[in-house]
């Protein structure tokens, strides 16, 4: 069967782990968000020690309602919190994200590097991949790189 624009339709059988996939992309994007604050607001706090909405909307090319929605979220997910005329910091499940978001992205960057991929070009595309790579995958890209550099 077909769909008014000419799609064929899934069967029925399909819908609903298409629906799930779906739900699990829009997931997965919102986790990939909060990921990319802490991580910025960790460096922030680290260079800084203060982390301030302008400076992670501009870290992050967002405006600054922008950020403070998001920064909202991650509040509300105990993740950050902020003081009266301060920035924001992180609570230690912020900080603990931030490690492991750090981490996975060097793992990310190295794996494409031993790769041949230009340092430069695996930095940026480590953006993306760092949020979606499963477990299994990080630890096969750990096990690649423990390989090559015990030869």
């Amino acid at each position: 069967m077909t769909t008014a624009n000419s799609q064929p339709e899934l069967p029925a059988a399909e819908q609903p782990d298409e629906a799930a996939r779906h739900a699990s992309a829009r997931t997965a994007r919102a986790a990939a968000l909060a990921e990319d604050y802490v991580e910025i607001i960790a460096d922030l706090l680290a260079r800084d020690a203060e982390a301030r909405p302008t400076d992670i909307a501009r870290r992050l090319g967002v405006t600054h309602a922008t950020a403070i929605k998001t920064i909202g979220r991650l509040k509300r997910d105990g993740l950050a919190h902020s003081k009266p005329y301060r920035g924001v910091f992180l609570t230690e499940a912020g900080h603990d994200l931030a490690r492991r978001v750090r981490a996975r992205h060097q793992t990310v960057v190295a794996f494409l590097a031993a790769l041949g991929v230009p340092a430069e070009i695996a930095e940026a595309d480590a953006e993306g991949i760092e949020h979606h790579v499963s477990d299994a995958t990080l630890a096969a890209f750990e096990r690649f790189l423990a390989r090559g550099t015990a030869r």
